[in-house]
């Protein structure tokens, strides 16, 4: 209790300077937090969605059934998403007739490919600003730690006997803007770290699901037939 008194006191005595600094640290720190909480559910809600459609997907049944159940909730992420820009668009350019196997698929991809551009970047969101807040946050801090200690030493301009306990609670304020600035920068950075790679795992899994329903489709067009496709007989790649 003793130390947590000492730190706010120091702040509330330092030069305005330095408790500009704090306030923008803090205001960092608390953002940067928000956004890790935030990033967390909605990261974590994508990875359990995209397992669950893998399971449905696999399953063997009809995915005409399966578009027709994505189609009719409205609103699908993530993999579900893809899968329902693919097949629409698959069977849009199917109906037509007379459209070649390969552009059914290339254009079946590129909607494919748009559903997972807008995932991503949905993912993504708010991340640079975790890195922002990770990169920057330590030098405003030696910032705010360099003019406290300007300031502490000016102050002895007019003394002519300077002693360390004159300077010690200047440079203490000032010390204190370096750890505020550590404390919003560490979190920040493991943060964005640790999100990074998993939004990276999911565009991996996304570019699997890609090929490989990309695949079922190439051979039902093969086939012939309606764009009604069953999983049943094909194996999962990933």
């Amino acid at each position: 209790m003793n130390d947590q008194l000492s730190i706010i006191r120091l702040i509330v005595q330092a030069s305005v300077p330095v408790q500009i600094v704090i306030a923008i640290l803090l205001l960092a720190s608390l953002s940067s937090w928000a956004i890790i909480f935030r990033k967390r559910l909605v990261i974590g809600r994508a990875r359990r969605e995209a397992e669950q459609f893998e399971n449905n997907f696999w399953s063997g049944g009809d995915l005409a059934q399966l578009y027709r159940a994505i189609e009719s909730r409205g609103g699908a992420t993530g993999m579900a998403s893809m899968f329902e820009f693919g097949f629409r668009e698959f069977a849009r350019l199917r109906q037509q007739g007379g459209t070649p196997t390969d552009q059914m698929l290339e254009g079946s991809r590129r909607a494919m490919r748009v559903a997972q551009l807008k995932e991503i970047d949905r993912l993504e969101h708010s991340l640079a600003t975790l890195a922002t807040v990770g990169s920057t946050s330590p030098y405003v801090g030696l910032f705010g730690t360099v003019w406290g200690i300007m300031s502490a030493f000016s102050s002895l301009g007019n003394v002519q006997q300077a002693t360390l306990a004159m300077v010690a609670p200047g440079i203490s304020e000032a010390l204190v803007a370096t750890a505020i600035g550590l404390f919003a920068a560490i979190p920040a950075v493991v943060a964005y770290n640790r999100f990074a790679d998993q939004v990276t795992r999911l565009e991996m899994r996304f570019d699997a699901f890609t090929e490989e329903f990309s695949t079922i489709l190439q051979r039902h067009a093969a086939r012939g037939g309606s764009p009604s496709v069953t999983t049943a007989g094909v194996g999962h790649a990933s």
